[in-house]
C-alpha cells in the first residue's frame, strides 16, 4: 500500500471514528446538549482536527442523519418480497412505524431537528433522502394503481404525501408522549388500532 493509500485510509478510519462517536454521545446526552469539544475529548482530538473534517456541528449531523436514512431504507427493503402491492404498501407503513419507535433518536434526526437541513441550505443543496423516500412511496402507489387498488385519477405524489404524513404523525405524536394522555390505554394497540383504521380508509380509494 502506498503512502497515498494510507493516507486515505487513515483519513476514512477518522471520519468513521468521529460520526460513530459523535452518534453514542447523541444519544447518551442528546443532540442539543453536545458539542464539538466534548465528541473531541471522547476521540481524545482537539476540537480542531473535527473542523478538518466537518465545518460545524450542523454538518456532522447532516452526515449522521444520512447515515440515519441508510439504516431507515435497509428495513423498509425487507417490504419487497411481499407479493400483493397493496399488502406491499400496507407494511411499508408499518414498517417505518416499528422503525421509527424503536430508533427514536435516529428518527429525531432524520424528520424532528432542523440543523441537518440547514447544513444542506448552506452547501445549496436539496433533501436527497427525503426525495428518496417520497419516491419509493409514489412507486408503490403507482403500483397499486396498476393493479385497480386505486382509482385510475389519483395522483401518485398526492397520495405519497398523505400516506407518510399518516405514519409520520402517528410516530412523532408516539416519541413526544402526545399520546400519553390517553390514560389507561395500551399504546401500542392504540398505534396499531389506528394504522388499521387507516388502511382500510386506503381501501375506499378505489
Amino acid at each position: 500500500m502506498g503512502i497515498s493509500d494510507r493516507k486515505d485510509r487513515e483519513k476514512k478510519e477518522l471520519n468513521d471514528l468521529i460520526l460513530k462517536e459523535a452518534r453514542a454521545l447523541f444519544l447518551q446526552e442528546g443532540f442539543e446538549k453536545t458539542s464539538i469539544r466534548k465528541i473531541a475529548d471522547r476521540i481524545e482530538y482537539s476540537p480542531a482536527t473535527i473542523y478538518l473534517y466537518f465545518k460545524d456541528k450542523n454538518e456532522l449531523l447532516l452526515a449522521l442523519h444520512q447515515e440515519s436514512f441508510t439504516h431507515l431504507f435497509e428495513a423498509l427493503s425487507s417490504v419487497a418480497s411481499v407479493p400483493d402491492s397493496f399488502e406491499r404498501l400496507i407494511a411499508l407503513g408499518r414498517t417505518y412505524i416499528q422503525y421509527g419507535l424503536q430508533h427514536p433518536e435516529e428518527y429525531d434526526l432524520m424528520f424532528m431537528l432542523s440543523a441537518p437541513l440547514e447544513a444542506l441550505e448552506c452547501k445549496h443543496e436539496i433533501w436527497c433522502d427525503g426525495q428518496k423516500a417520497i419516491e419509493l412511496v409514489k412507486m408503490m402507489v403507482a403500483d397499486c394503481k396498476q393493479h385497480g387498488y386505486f382509482k385510475p385519477d389519483l395522483d401518485p405524489e398526492i397520495a405519497a404525501i398523505m400516506l407518510w404524513a399518516q405514519v409520520h404523525g402517528i410516530v412523532s405524536l408516539h416519541l413526544k408522549h402526545r399520546f400519553n394522555m390517553f390514560e389507561g390505554r395500551d399504546l401500542n394497540r392504540l398505534i396499531e388500532d389506528t394504522f388499521k383504521l387507516f388502511t382500510q380508509t386506503l381501501q375506499s380509494f378505489k
